[in-house]
């Protein structure tokens, strides 16, 4: 099969890890473009040494290139207000977009949970870096228990957060919070994303917490390392840090959740389950302990492969 020739928009952290990936490790996608706004970046001078069509004239100047007729994919990996207006553009030159922003114009999607749902959308969201790593786990112990809140704490090293994810800190928050909900199947859900400035940069961590129905806990705990299991197959540095833990929740001392309110039920009872977890990058781009770009582009480039394959079926 012919590869599917692919344009990345953004030159920062994301989008030139994101296209050292598709050189090394992709059959199916091959870079045709990668698109800055700054001239003197370095992910658009590395493109240029890779033998990579570059412009430094933003999304207009993608469209301009002479190749652009034979990109198949466009990836995003600029900002949330940025990827409104390349979508519209986009879409009136028929392109199929992969947005690695939080700006969650098209369905969310997460690789081993729903990653087959939308790949006949014209916009696919990959939601955020910690809903990469989280969510997951949060729809394992949903498919088990009935979650009715999900909570989830992602700590990245500040080197690996770019001025993209910078300015858009309540974007990650509000995305990441409502795909817990619509893909992880909670019926509440909440996002905290923390920058962590130690030095050296501490590789990324994640906790999540689930009040669900109490049920079989050797149920979820396998549903939970099946869920690993599959994550790895993609991001080899995705992994528990311990073991999942249990707190049942009840009697006479029930947890009051005030996100609930709206659900009217404030006061819940039943069973909490805490997951700790770690990703390690690959270090194609940055250091090994920016895990955090490491999911993200690897769950847009499996999305992107299984949308080349159906785009050549």
């Amino acid at each position: 099969m012919a590869k599917t020739k692919v344009a990345i928009i953004g030159s920062g952290n994301i989008g030139t890890d994101l296209m050292i990936k598709i050189m090394r490790l992709s059959d199916t996608l091959e870079m045709g473009a990668f698109v800055g706004i700054d001239p003197d970046s370095d992910g658009l001078k590395r493109a240029e040494r890779l033998g990579v069509p570059i412009t430094a004239d933003g999304v207009e100047g993608l469209i301009d290139m002479p190749g652009f007729s034979q990109i198949g994919i466009v990836f995003d990996a600029t900002s949330a207000g940025a990827h409104r207006h390349h979508d519209a553009l986009l879409r009136e030159h028929g392109k199929r977009v992969i947005d690695l922003t939080p700006a969650a114009i098209g369905p969310y999607t997460i690789p081993p949970v729903n990653g087959d749902a939308n790949l006949d959308a014209a916009n696919v969201n990959m939601v955020t870096c910690g809903g990469q790593a989280t969510i997951p786990i949060v729809a394992a112990v949903n498919r088990v228990a009935k979650v009715h809140y999900g909570e989830i704490v992602a700590s990245i090293a500040s080197k690996s957060a770019g001025p993209g994810t910078r300015a858009n800190i309540d974007e990650f928050t509000e995305t990441t919070s409502q795909a817990i909900v619509e893909v992880g199947g909670a019926t509440r859900g909440k996002a905290i994303i923390v920058l962590n400035p130690a030095e050296p940069p501490l590789i990324m961590r994640n906790t999540v917490y689930c009040l669900c129905d109490d049920g079989d806990r050797d149920a979820i705990r396998q549903s939970i390392e099946d869920m690993v299991s599959e994550v790895q197959a993609y991001v080899p540095g995705y992994r528990l840090k311990q073991a999942v833990q249990f707190e049942a929740i009840g009697g006479n001392q029930p947890l009051r959740i005030p996100e609930m309110a709206d659900t009217g039920r404030t006061e819940f009872t039943g069973l909490k389950v805490s997951v700790f977890l770690e990703v390690e990058g690959a270090a194609h781009y940055l250091p090994a302990y920016a895990g955090n770009l490491d999911i993200m582009t690897s769950a847009a480039l499996k999305t992107a492969e299984k949308i080349a394959q159906r785009m050549a079926a």
